[in-house]
């Protein structure tokens, strides 16, 4: 989710009113996402979740990612500890990665208040090799950079021809490098072992998107979507911009609210698309309530500033309107 999410935010300037303002929110946007490590990293949750909702704490490895339900929900910290607020009820599936060690899923039973997952390390080369890719995929900030983490991807592959991660991590650095071909075709590398891939359609709707291809990404999006039953908010994201471009806001805005609830509100700058397709529409006064929600998740954040700005031009529009006859 990362790169998506960068890809959509260096081109919000494209597509406001107040391009003095945006150009310096665009580029708060693009330095905070270089500094982080993951974009969808666990942050405090301020929807209104269901009574029955729950705080995890899982204690791993140091630095291990965590998934549930395939959906990245953070990183453990130095002692090995993450608390996952909002944690639904019912069962789930747990994935736990850690630098050197296998990689493990499970059942999540439901009303655990806390988990211990033992991981055991590694000698498989090539998912050591997978696993320096991903990190080196994830600080890359240049096509060299990119570049390096494409042979650790390929050499992991050359000792694990069936490994459908590592395919889909290799399309995702191609396509950065905007080599679209290649990356589709890592993409159905990864489908011959692992047919039914969420993931990998949702990015294989990016790659159509940025190859100017909307209606076939429109058709992997969606796909992608029905593959997770309906809990994929990659493509959620996907399909909201491409929807927003071809003017759809309200379909839209449903697709980005719909990422906004899997992801239990971790991750506040998805409100920024949300208020700016908000402002797309005119409504000044929803586009608020999105932008002052990010400003209730991170009111300290890189962007707040940018952000309390604009809030402060949409007031005005919204105060123009309800006097207009």
């Amino acid at each position: 989710m990362r790169n998506i999410v960068a890809e959509i935010l260096t081109r919000a300037v494209s597509r406001t009113r107040t391009p003095g303002v945006w150009m310096a929110f665009a580029g708060l946007v693009i330095l905070s996402l270089l500094s982080s490590t993951a974009i969808f990293s666990q942050r405090r949750s301020s929807s209104a979740p269901s009574s029955s909702a729950k705080s995890l704490v899982i204690t791993t490895e140091a630095n291990a990612i965590i998934w549930i339900d395939e959906i990245r929900r953070g990183a453990t910290d130095a002692s090995g500890k993450l608390e996952l607020k909002n944690v639904s009820p019912g069962r789930h599936v747990l994935r736990v990665r850690a630098t050197g060690f296998k990689e493990t899923s499970s059942p999540l039973i439901a009303g655990r208040r806390s988990l211990a997952i033992k991981l055991v390390r590694t000698t498989d080369q090539a998912e050591l090799l997978f696993q320096q890719a991903e990190a080196a995929r994830e600080k890359a900030k240049d096509d060299a950079a990119r570049k390096t983490a494409a042979e650790l991807y390929r050499q992991a592959i050359q000792l694990r021809p069936a490994y459908p991660a590592a395919h889909l991590g290799l399309a995702r650095i191609l396509l950065d490098l905007n080599q679209y071909q290649q990356a589709l075709g890592e993409i159905e590398q990864a489908r011959r072992t692992r047919p039914v891939y969420p993931e990998a359609s949702a990015v294989e709707g990016r790659i159509h998107r940025e190859a100017a291809f909307d209606e076939e990404a429109i058709q992997s999006f969606r796909r992608a979507i029905r593959e997770g039953k309906g809990s994929q908010p990659e493509a959620h994201v996907g399909l909201a911009r491409v929807l927003e471009e071809k003017g759809q806001y309200p379909e839209s805005i449903l697709e980005y609210r719909k990422a906004l609830a899997q992801l239990s509100d971790s991750e506040p700058v998805i409100y920024q698309l949300l208020g700016a397709a908000y402002e797309k529409q005119q409504n000044y006064k929803e586009a608020i309530v999105a932008y002052e929600k990010y400003l209730a998740l991170a009111p300290n954040g890189s962007l707040a500033g940018a952000i309390r700005s604009v809030i402060d031009q949409l007031r005005r529009d919204a105060a123009g309107q309800e006097i207009i006859p």
